[in-house]
């Protein structure tokens, strides 16, 4: 008799999710039991935040591509649900995974609820409590119609349990980012992107900026400018833009201006090694990103968030990461410009092994025994 092995979509959509899911293919991919299925939604079309993604840590062509593209959140979500709802009907999976808070996590979430497909969400639990962002609607939602939750930090475990998750529910599994950097960590650090723009490791930032409340209003966009301004006036930054980010600077006339700063550097979205690499040698990094505030954490690199709150509140209190106003960039800033930081910590089980942990995982929810077992049973 021959076995099937038990087959696992994997959502992909946006550039933390190509991340977290590449660990985790290439450990289901090594098993005899597991046929890990990409799934590629569409959300980044571009092709550095997207394919190249896929080239960095050898992801195979994605084997179901939905082609959504851009829309507002309700268009792509809708599409999403739309296409992936023919996915489902046409050939269910023994497990969906899907990953952090994107639309395409929420919407591929609700089309397998609706149709009775076991449900796991890895980065489970996180939260910020700030109904305004619609990551968090993402977030509840999916944990919400999730049958299995995996957490990357303890916090997430007591989030899902104080809004009456069931414990057997919850798996608390470490940080897959993790996982996704010592993959490529050899490749990063022989790269040296900061020489490519005559910087020296140490002695410069790195600015990633893309969330509405920071670029959305012309404003407040312009105030960020000004202060990005005066920062590069004592380091060197470097600034690789996102699409939406260059549509807005663009669209306020404000790019022009930005680019005759001799010491702020644009550059496209970078692929992950190349990004990375710049991280490595920052002094310090400025953002608005969640996956970035995991990375700088890692590498005990200072962070200065530029949110009013954060999902992640496990890297404020290891110590590295710092939320910040545009009134106090400045200064928080000069505080790391003027003594080196130190007493950072890595936070618990963010140690390049979660992929393993939720491969076992996985394998119990499936039932699977190591030669395969038959698909659909």
């Amino acid at each position: 008799m021959t076995h099937l092995k038990k087959r696992i979509h994997l959502i992909a959509a946006a550039r933390p999710n190509f991340m977290k899911i590449a660990p985790l293919y290439h450990v289901l991919a090594r098993s005899g039991w597991a046929e890990p299925v990409i799934v590629h939604t569409g959300q980044h079309y571009d092709d550095n935040m997207s394919d190249a993604f896929f080239r960095d840590f050898h992801l195979p062509e994605p084997h179901i591509h939905l082609g959504v593209g851009s829309g507002s959140h309700a268009e792509q979500t809708g599409r999403v649900m739309m296409a992936y709802e023919r996915v489902l009907l046409k050939d269910p999976p023994d497990l969906l995974v899907v990953v952090g808070d994107v639309n395409s996590t929420l919407a591929t979430t609700i089309a397998a609820a609706k149709l009775g497909v076991p449900i796991a969400h890895l980065e489970a639990g996180l939260r910020s409590f700030d109904m305004s962002m619609p990551e968090e609607i993402n977030r509840l939602v999916t944990d919400r119609l999730s049958h299995y939750l995996w957490t990357p930090s303890q916090d997430g475990d007591a989030n899902l349990m104080q809004e009456g998750v069931a414990p057997e529910k919850i798996q608390f599994v470490g940080n897959i980012m993790i996982d996704a950097f010592e993959m490529l960590r050899e490749k990063i650090e022989a790269r040296s992107v900061c020489t490519r723009h005559h910087l020296k490791a140490g002695q410069y930032g790195v600015v990633t900026l893309h969330r509405p409340s920071n670029v959305d209003d012309d404003d407040t966009l312009k105030a960020l400018c000004e202060v990005l301004v005066r920062i590069s006036k004592k380091i060197p930054l470097v600034f690789p833009v996102h699409p939406r980010t260059a549509k807005r600077l663009a669209e306020t006339s404000l790019l022009d201006g930005l680019k005759a700063q001799p010491n702020l550097t644009f550059c496209e979205p970078l692929g992950y090694i190349e990004f990375m690499s710049l991280v490595c040698d920052a002094r310090f990094v400025l953002t608005d990103s969640g996956g970035v505030q995991e990375e700088t954490t890692y590498l005990k690199i200072p962070c200065l968030t530029l949110r009013p709150n954060t999902e992640r509140p496990v890297t404020v209190t290891t110590g590295s990461n710092r939320l910040c106003t545009i009134k106090n960039i400045e200064a928080s800033v000069d505080g790391i410009l003027q003594a080196p930081c130190h007493g950072f910590e890595v936070p618990e089980l963010w140690d390049g092994q979660t992929a393993q942990r939720v491969a076992s995982s996985i394998r119990k929810i499936v039932g699977a025994e190591e030669e395969g077992v038959a698909h659909g049973a």
